[in-house]
């Protein structure tokens, strides 16, 4: 059976950038920037994308379309001398499935909240309705909803499913939130927003110059779905005259677009109706655009209409990437196993909800997969991803990268490889035995 692709490069690079755009850059960014001092956060975080994410998003993409397959077998197939990289895209597929486990409880209150704006059903008492719905029975029947809706997509395919659904979705997703920052600037209230976010205090990086590195590496992996083998099951279904420097200069940009126009949304509104920050800090990562954004809903003329439109482009942003979590594994089995796409969705999909359900009734551990072992597995990940295209790979990597690069993309291969050999891995694992120590 012949292997499927995307029907044309916009699907890709939409496919892509709506699987990096995902929650991570409208869930977890707010607590994080509020967290780690605002613009110096943001500041720190771009910096990490640009020369971090983007090297390890183009070493995905040559093990993907060079090898053709899922992160376990592409890694086999490149290395057939050994099984132990193979081993290491296995990781990347299990660290699929338990980021899947912990995202797909809050696509649950995603699609839980996106409900209640109709009504506004959750603006008397933010905190308290969060504090009701976040974990247990209802926490996981919006999951398996949630899980659904991503396993419909998959089963349709590259081109059928994932392709045509990301179509729709991402320019939905950038009209809205387009829409809502150039409303939620104009407020009264909204320029202490605006300065907190974009005027530059260096502040906070002097205070916790490693705290700031950790977070903000963590962030920016989480952002562009990298460590996980996600762009390397994408890139596996690419044809050879795509220039992978270009679409991974393309997908970077527009998921950071994408990020900063949500935080244009999310700061002012805070300013504007909340006062501050007082109630994003205090709900923590898990709560805080529930607890914060939400509550400011309330306070604001036509809140159920902006609600709607607000969660209606998380809620679209979240699937995104849900669907190409989903994807990995799926892939693998079909791959690998020989197991029919529809077999291994179905399945998988039950997988999930068992293992989901646990982070759906046990907060402590919801909290301890989303706020630090997946950061864990990612950076690990990536820095095995970096180490097999930079020494296993080696000049192979660079051929890939310039086949269908244009004269400045070629000329930057050399120094791309360079960094994926030496400074990238060695920051990313810094950055573990950091992460690894602060847990002693």
């Amino acid at each position: 059976m012949a292997r499927e692709s995307w029907a044309s490069r916009v699907g890709f690079i939409l496919a892509a950038v709506g699987s990096a755009v995902g929650l991570g850059n409208v869930w977890r960014f707010p607590w994080m920037t509020a967290e780690y001092g605002g613009s110096a956060f943001l500041a720190v975080y771009l910096c990490i994308v640009l020369l971090v994410g983007v090297p390890g998003l183009l070493a995905e993409f040559v093990i993907g379309r060079r090898s053709k397959r899922n992160p376990a077998g592409a890694l086999a197939r490149l290395a057939p001398g050994t099984k132990s990289w193979g081993y290491v895209g296995l990781f990347g597929v299990i660290t699929a499935l338990v980021l899947l486990s912990f995202y797909s409880v809050v696509g649950g209150w995603i699609l839980r909240y996106f409900a209640g704006s109709f009504t506004g059903s959750y603006f008397a008492e933010p905190s308290a309705y969060f504090g009701r719905i976040s974990f247990g029975a209802e926490a996981a029947a919006f999951q398996v909803v949630f899980l659904a809706l991503t396993a419909l997509v998959v089963l349709g395919g590259v081109r059928g499913g994932i392709e045509k659904a990301t179509k729709v979705m991402m320019p939905i997703i950038a009209v809205l939130l387009a829409v809502l920052a150039g409303w939620a600037v104009t407020q009264p209230g909204a320029g202490m927003g605006l300065s907190f976010y974009l005027n530059f205090d260096p502040t906070p990086i002097q205070n916790d110059p490693i705290g700031m590195l950790r977070a903000a590496a963590g962030q920016a992996l989480f952002t562009l779905s990298l460590g996980v083998g996600t762009m390397i099951t994408y890139a596996s279904y690419l044809g050879e005259d795509n220039s992978l420097a270009f679409d991974g200069s393309v997908i970077s940009v527009l998921n950071t677009g994408v990020g900063v126009l949500a935080g244009l949304v999310v700061f002012p509104l805070l300013f504007a109706f909340q006062g501050g920050l007082t109630e994003v800090t205090a709900g923590g990562e898990s709560g805080a655009i529930f607890m914060g954004v939400a509550g400011a809903f309330r306070e604001m003329p036509y809140g159920e209409v902006i609600a709607v439109g607000f969660f209606g482009a998380i809620l679209f942003a979240a699937l995104s990437s849900s669907i190409s979590m989903l994807e990995i594994p799926v892939a693998y089995l079909v791959d690998e196993q020989g197991v029919s796409r529809r077999s291994a969705t179905v399945g998988l999909t039950g997988l999930v909800l068992v293992t989901g359900a646990i982070c759906a009734f046990n907060p402590g551990i919801f909290d301890f997969v989303a706020s630090t072992l997946v950061d864990l597995m990612l950076t690990a990940g990536l820095a095995g991803f970096l180490v097999f295209t930079g020494w296993v790979l080696g000049k192979d990597a660079l051929s890939e990268y310039d086949s269908g690069a244009g004269r400045v993309a070629r000329a930057l291969g050399t120094p791309w490889l360079w960094s994926v050999r030496t400074i990238l891995p060695l920051f990313l694992l810094v950055t573990l035995a950091v992460n690894l120590y602060a847990l002693l």
